[in-house]
């Protein structure tokens, strides 16, 4: 310690400088790197969390329409302590239409869209899930709205351009144009409030009204919906929402309904997504850690060639090779952790908090830097070991060389 101390007062501030850079740089690219790319696909998965399903999503059956016995689920999780919003929606699939008051010459293409509609208390669901903050353009439903609708981006070619077999998107539509909602063979001319834009395919990619009037389109006089998504409180965890779907299995409603959580909601190509995205960040990262190594491995053995003849009298008047050794380990070590606290620093003070006050916007998620603390200690570790290994190699090839060559220079 008294040799690695001596060596790093008396070295260059400016050479322990641009190592201590190296170092936090190269720690800042195996975090960040790999935090943007995770990222991508973790703010998707987040924010479906934040503005569609909640914590915990019930829905239909696959053999059912509806979710029977809604109104006994929803007691039920009313009086749950920890729950704070149950939202009901009701589902129908269905078509809107803007060109409906003309006919249509022969080789014309109708302005319509198939859409799933869905039924909404705005209020209700604006508390849970803030989706007016979403609205684009135009403005969001009030809960006695009889005559309005919004429309997802996806549905709008000018907004989202999709050329895909199937898939039909209204055009040239804008804020209180008339259009007709079909739900089977009923019909309903409404006016288009708003246009919704959230980044979540559930939410773009349908006509969202009042849950009333969809009930009188769809002609349902019960109280059943098609999907409920529940909120616990902040702060809650996965094991939280698990304990929500034990409470609902054990009153037999996993025979009325599909009871997931937000995490076994998630489309399996998301998970895939996220692992692929995370390797992909850990081998672009693994290449400034091999530069790092490196560095340092030049600078220690450049230290070490200048320095042998005063090694070789250390080794003459009795320092064992060990002690030497272990001084340059301790520089290394001390290169280490200088740029990892820095690199921390930046870390954790500037980049994260800004990067979430200020997400990337890809087209198809608001981007985050993913960096849990666990990840990154680890990654702190792999950045320790390295340069230890790069530190002791060139200190190990001088101190292992003759004494008497060394302090004679041969």
């Amino acid at each position: 310690m008294y040799l690695a101390v001596r060596q790093l007062k008396h070295a260059s501030i400016w050479t322990t400088s641009l190592i201590v850079a190296v170092m936090m740089l190269t720690f800042l690219n195996l975090v960040v790197v790999n935090g943007i790319l995770v990222g991508l696909i973790q703010s998707s998965i987040e924010a479906s969390q934040d503005r569609y399903s909640g914590d915990v999503i019930i829905s239909t059956l696959r053999q059912k329409a509806i979710i029977e016995n809604s109104a006994d689920i929803e007691r039920v999780l009313r009086n749950i302590p920890n729950v704070t919003d149950v939202v009901p929606r009701i589902l129908a699939g269905g078509s809107v239409n803007a060109d409906y008051r003309r006919i249509l010459r022969q080789e014309e293409t109708p302005n319509a869209a198939n859409a799933t509609i869905a039924g909404i208390d705005p209020s209700q669901e604006d508390k849970a899930t803030s989706l007016s903050k979403y609205v684009v353009e135009g403005t969001y439903l009030d809960d006695a709205d009889k005559d309005g609708i919004l429309v997802g981006a996806f549905l709008i070619k000018e907004l989202t351009p999709i050329d895909a077999v199937g898939f039909t998107q209204l055009r040239e539509v804008k804020i209180g144009d008339r259009v007709r909602v079909t739900v089977g063979n009923n019909s309903k001319e409404v006016y288009i409030r708003g246009i919704l834009k959230s980044k979540i395919d559930n939410i773009d990619a349908r006509i969202i009204m009042v849950q009333s009037e969809l009930r009188k389109l769809i002609g349902r006089s019960d109280v059943n919906v098609s999907e409920i998504a529940v909120r616990l409180v902040p702060g809650s965890t996965e094991v939280d929402a698990v304990k929500i779907k034990d409470i609902l299995y054990a009153n037999g409603y996993e025979y009325d309904a599909k009871i997931q959580t937000a995490t076994e909601a998630q489309p399996k190509f998301l998970k895939d997504m996220k692992d692929l995205f995370g390797l992909l960040g850990t081998l672009m990262g693994s290449i400034g850690l091999v530069v790092a190594s490196i560095t340092v491995f030049i600078v220690i053995f450049v230290n070490t060639l200048t320095r042998r003849k005063f090694i070789g009298i250390l080794k003459g008047i009795g320092i064992s090779s060990k002690s030497i050794e272990y001084s340059y380990i301790i520089q290394s070590a001390f290169y280490a952790i200088a740029g990892s606290l820095l690199g921390m620093l930046v870390l954790y003070g500037f980049l994260v908090p800004f990067i979430d006050a200020h997400p990337i916007n890809f087209p198809f998620s608001d981007g985050i830097l993913y960096a849990p603390l666990d990840g990154t200690l680890i990654r702190i570790l792999a950045l320790f070991v390295t340069t230890i290994i790069a530190g002791y190699i060139p200190a190990r090839m001088i101190v292992s060389k003759n004494t008497l060559d060394s302090i004679l220079g041969r």
